[in-house]
């Protein structure tokens, strides 16, 4: 049996990325975009190339979670619009879904423009993705529609919903993650400095495991500035063990 494949992007003022993306519907049964609320040319765009449009309030959690529902395929491909997919991806992905006791795969991350710093943090993250079986969302996450639909989707949470969704999802099976690669944008780590981005997303971690709410969470992490790191630890220690950081 040949298992159909939905990919699922979620968008907010995506205009430079979509043209890319293109191939992808001669590949896969259906290419959803869900967009947040773009300002730009992203819904136009989305309509021209042919992928189908939906739309959704800002949140990946629920803009993947619509997509999900919408979407009309054994196997559900989450895929962000500055991601590109390897070659023959729809062939790696249905080989590894074939096992039932995987629950979830992705692939291994590269990143362009590329340096030695980053080419070191994709090691890092290709090594914590198949020792801990915790990739995230930009190593484009696969799974059975059928498994999502039990695990209930995606949190709809501010931050860190690939995150807990894949935690989630590691309690019904092993999760792979491919030897074949995705190539995404540098942009993110390009904003604050690889060193810095990589440093913030270990704190959003560790406020986590501590306690901190998503809500709270997502606070301190778009006002990423110089006093980040001393504002979060603060916080950390007024308010670890009580209400407020429910």
């Amino acid at each position: 049996m040949t298992y159909t494949i939905s990919i699922i992007i979620p968008t907010l003022n995506e205009a430079g990325n979509l043209p890319a993306l293109k191939p992808l519907l001669a590949q896969v049964s259906e290419v959803i975009v869900v967009d947040g609320g773009s300002n730009d040319e992203t819904v136009t765009l989305a309509e021209q190339l042919g992928m189908t449009l939906l739309s959704s309030d800002q949140g990946r959690g629920a803009q993947l979670n619509m997509g999900a529902t919408y979407a009309s395929s054994d196997i559900l491909l989450f895929l962000h619009a500055d991601t590109q997919l390897p070659e023959s991806f729809p062939k790696f992905i249905r080989e590894y879904l074939a096992s039932p006791n995987v629950s979830l795969g992705a692939f291994a991350l590269s990143v362009e423009p590329s340096s030695a710093l980053m080419q070191l943090i994709c090691a890092g993250a290709n090594i914590r993705s198949r020792l801990f079986q915790l990739p995230y969302g930009d190593q484009a996450l696969f799974i059975r529609k059928s498994l999502f639909e039990e695990l209930g989707g995606f949190p709809e949470l501010p931050i860190m919903e690939d995150y807990l969704f894949v935690k989630h999802a590691r309690s019904k099976g092993k999760i792979v993650t491919l030897p074949h690669t995705v190539t995404t944008s540098a942009r993110r780590w390009q904003k604050l400095g690889p060193i810095r981005t990589t440093w913030t997303n270990q704190l959003m971690l560790l406020g986590y495991s501590l306690g901190v709410s998503p809500e709270r969470l997502a606070l301190f992490y778009r006002s990423r500035g110089q006093s980040f790191l001393r504002r979060l630890i603060g916080k950390l220690s007024r308010d670890k063990g009580t209400d407020a950081i429910l």
